[in-house]
């Protein structure tokens, strides 16, 4: 005889789905939690998106040929992206990080940001412009929302290149200090790892660098410094002045720009030195300081009206074939 089957009311049988769908729920907000709890910092291998609103694709639309080829190869690779305000104003910034950020979760990636609208930026140079004093609190609010919406992806910020670098010879490092911890507690957001300006091995040396890093008193907010930024020089020469920085500093770490220095050899020229090449691509390597080196300079773009380039961030054809040779 068979046994007596049990009937369980339709009730039950509701509620218990209803407590496995919450018990789902939670688990995965505990879990998106845990991961940001648990966020690790740039590492080799870390990989970053190739941004959308990259100049150089929107430059290959209107090439052809090598300059084509060049700006195509160019949009592809994974690179920081530069947020100004004149390309990305108040009202508008957040809504690029959104958009940033979106394209980091599509492709499981990191996504990488310059902030670079600090007022008097670059001491009234190539790259004069910025925000106003008034200003510049609420840009920089304004994209650290954005950041915090999103605690599961990983947000690298380089966080004000030169500005650091620059201040003894624009006699302003108690501005730029006031400035630049105005913009760390703006952007300190959850699995948003900071790194403020550290120069070059070509530039300051390590102690006078490390003496103005230390004036900011941002040091031990952030992760640590960028070196290389929109430059030259040798990788390995970067990670001996890293190692040296970080010595003076208290173990901060370091990232190092290598978008532009596989020749690493631009005669101590800044502005668009003749017969540069694209360097090592992001994630390629790091040490026990460097938490890893990246493309944070978009290859391509002009560095100022110097050596017959256009205006400072307008991508240059020629330039982007030239630095492309031999990889495409």
């Amino acid at each position: 005889m068979p046994p007596a089957r049990v009937l369980v009311p339709v009730a039950i049988v509701v509620a218990l789905v209803l407590v496995l769908v919450l018990v789902g729920v939670i688990g995965s907000a505990v879990t998106r939690g845990f991961h940001a709890l648990t966020a690790q910092p740039p590492h080799q291998g870390t990989m970053i998106i190739a941004p959308t609103q990259a100049k150089a694709a929107a430059a290959a639309r209107d090439l052809s040929g090598d300059e084509k080829d060049a700006a195509d190869y160019l949009a592809a690779q994974p690179t920081a992206y530069w947020l100004t305000p004149e390309q990305d104003p108040i009202g508008t910034a957040g809504g690029t990080v959104l958009d940033l950020i979106s394209q980091a979760r599509d492709q499981n990636r990191s996504v990488a940001v310059v902030i670079y609208g600090l007022p008097g930026r670059d001491c009234g140079n190539h790259s004069a412009g910025g925000l106003s004093e008034a200003d510049y609190p609420t840009w920089v609010g304004e994209i650290g929302a954005a950041l915090d919406t999103a605690p599961e992806v990983q947000k690298i910020v380089v966080l004000e290149p030169d500005s650091i670098a620059l201040s003894d010879e624009c006699g302003n490092i108690a501005e730029r200090a006031r400035q630049l911890s105005t913009a760390v507690d703006e952007l300190t957001t959850a699995n948003t790892w900071i790194y403020i300006d550290g120069g070059h091995s070509n530039w300051l040396p390590a102690e006078k660098m490390a003496d103005l890093i230390r004036q900011t008193g941002v040091i031990d907010r952030v992760r640590g410094f960028a070196t290389n930024v929109s430059n030259y020089q040798a990788s390995a020469d970067e990670f001996a002045y890293a190692a040296s920085l970080s010595s003076l500093l208290g173990g901060a770490h370091a990232i190092v720009d290598t978008s532009r220095n596989g020749v690493a050899s631009s005669g101590g020229e800044w502005c668009n030195p003749p017969g540069q090449r694209v360097g090592e691509p992001s994630g390629a390597f790091h040490d026990d300081v460097v938490d890893t080196n990246l493309w944070i300079k978009p290859a391509g773009e002009s560095d100022g009206e110097c050596s017959g380039g256009p205006a400072a961030g307008i991508y240059w054809p020629e330039a982007g074939v030239e630095l492309t040779q031999g990889v495409r």
